[in-house]
């Protein structure tokens, strides 16, 4: 099996999008962000990092990072505390706007190259955080997130679906007031436990 400090550097040196990321609207080179060890005990499944996120090389460095953490009840010093919390993105890197100026989706040539390896490698993570549909579709096979979310029991516990923490999802959180008064406790009583 894989050394995995050797494997994480791998990560870290990876230029598989240099390409792709080259012909996007920002130009820019990759930058993987990998926040992983061997002893945390709860992984967070994002998307990809942003924009601030690939300036900082800090994953979550941004308002969807501080909404993550109140639903999850943590301050910022437990998140970024690398053997208590695992951050593992569908891709590593930023992917890049769109023509409109939206993030590009995380591509998926990241996942295909690194996530099975990279999770045979973190045998001890007892609670993961899906987080949006990229994350959900990988590792459950489901297509609405709005209805993975709603039975987020039937993964519980060691999986606990979320929507997007980002501003964007303000009216779905508006309109899924149930999101609030049941996950949330439920989320932040799991992430407690483990902690």
């Amino acid at each position: 099996m894989t050394n995995f400090e050797d494997h994480i550097q791998k990560i870290r040196a990876c230029r598989i999008c240099a390409e792709r990321f080259s012909l996007t609207r920002t130009n820019h080179r990759p930058r993987p962000v990998v926040w992983l060890s061997q002893s945390a005990q709860i992984m967070v499944v994002g998307q990809a990092p942003g924009a601030r996120v690939h300036a900082s090389g800090r994953p979550f460095t941004d308002a969807s990072g501080d909404r993550l953490r109140q639903w999850m009840g943590i301050d910022e010093d437990t998140f970024y505390d690398q053997d208590r919390i695992a951050i593992f993105p569908m891709a590593f890197c930023f992917p890049g706007y769109d023509a409109k100026g939206s993030d590009l989706p995380p591509p998926k040539v990241c996942a295909d190259h690194w996530r099975a390896d990279t999770l045979a490698l973190m045998p001890q993570i007892k609670l993961t955080l899906l987080i949006g549909g990229y994350a959900q579709k990988w590792h459950l096979g489901t297509k609405s997130m709005t209805e993975t979310v709603k039975n987020w029991q039937k993964y519980d516990p060691d999986i606990i679906p979320l929507p997007h923490p980002s501003w964007r999802n303000t009216s779905w959180l508006k309109k899924n007031l149930w999101f609030e008064s049941d996950l949330i406790p439920h989320l932040r009583q799991r992430v407690t436990e483990l902690l």
